[in-house]
């Protein structure tokens, strides 16, 4: 009974990030139509920084930052810069679902970054999800099918900086606080888009300035809930529930924007999640076999 709470307290925690990330891309639709990327990146930062900065001085956690570990900070978060970009770019051009459906390959790209950078060993388990992500990844794009949009690309390289992104991340975490790490995120990221920002700058109208908020505070609180669904219950049972992003974004843009609703989306997606989750699996009960030896 207790273990079935835990799920159910689990899957409360998902819905709520899935309903932050569904938001967040409704956010960046409707911003992108008026404001330029680097505007909408920089007050992003900017708000966010302010909130990082509030926690920290709320909980006397500032000794929590140290600059032993800059130059990785600023890599990661470089790569985030860009990888946002091209998401909020693809936000703008292509339909939402298909844009949620590329971002499932950040797996494959995490997994191929950790043995590159990290030297950590492509297990069989982690062989299949990429042969896996790569197949779905195929199905959704159709190369040689379809002419693969400019925006579809961006999309697809951006995954790529976002598995940079959780690659270095894994670095960062044996050393580093949550806290710090979105501190030192926001605030290279601010400084990456401010001067841009300023060149482009436009007026920001009061329903903009909603938005910007929306954007700024569903990023913070979608990862929170993410991170505290993965408190009560395993990867194994958190991944599956994440897949529920693609046919609720699908049927939101659908309502909202009248996209047409791709079967093929969902079947790739639903490919590139059986590999994820596969992989998962195998990992979660191999820890769990080493930690009862």
């Amino acid at each position: 009974m207790q273990e079935k709470s835990l799920v159910v307290k689990a899957a409360l925690w998902m819905l709520l990030a899935l309903s932050q990330f569904m938001l967040m891309a409704v956010a960046g639709r409707e911003l992108t139509a008026n404001l330029p990327i680097s505007q909408i990146l920089f007050v992003r930062s900017l708000i966010g920084l302010l909130i990082i900065a509030s926690i920290l001085t709320y909980a006397r956690a500032w000794p929590q930052l140290h600059r032993g570990q800059l130059g990785w900070h600023i890599l990661r978060n470089s790569s985030h810069f860009a990888a946002q970009y091209g998401w909020f770019f693809g936000l703008s051009m292509i339909p939402l679902a298909e844009v949620f459906a590329i971002e499932f390959t950040v797996p494959i790209w995490t997994a191929i970054l950790a043995v590159l950078l990290l030297g950590e060993k492509m297990t069989p388990p982690r062989l299949v999800a990429v042969g896996l992500g790569f197949i779905g990844m195929l199905v959704i794009l159709r190369p040689g099918i379809e002419i693969i949009s400019p925006a579809a690309f961006a999309v697809l390289i951006s995954a790529v900086f976002f598995g940079l992104t959780h690659t270095i991340t894994r670095k960062l975490t044996a050393d580093n606080s949550a806290l710090a790490i979105l501190f030192f995120m926001v605030l290279v990221q601010g400084t990456l888009s401010s001067i841009p920002a300023m060149m482009q700058w436009q007026s920001v109208e009061s329903l903009d300035g909603f938005w910007l908020l929306v954007v700024a505070c569903t990023a913070l609180l979608a990862h929170f809930s993410m991170t505290k669904a993965l408190v009560y219950a395993d990867v194994t049972v958190v991944v599956p529930m994440d897949f529920l992003r693609l046919p609720l974004i699908a049927i939101i843009g659908y309502i909202f924007y009248q996209e047409s609703i791709d079967i093929y989306l969902l079947v790739g997606g639903l490919i590139m999640l059986s590999g994820n989750f596969y992989s998962m699996r195998a990992e979660s009960k191999k820890m769990k076999r080493a930690g009862n030896e």
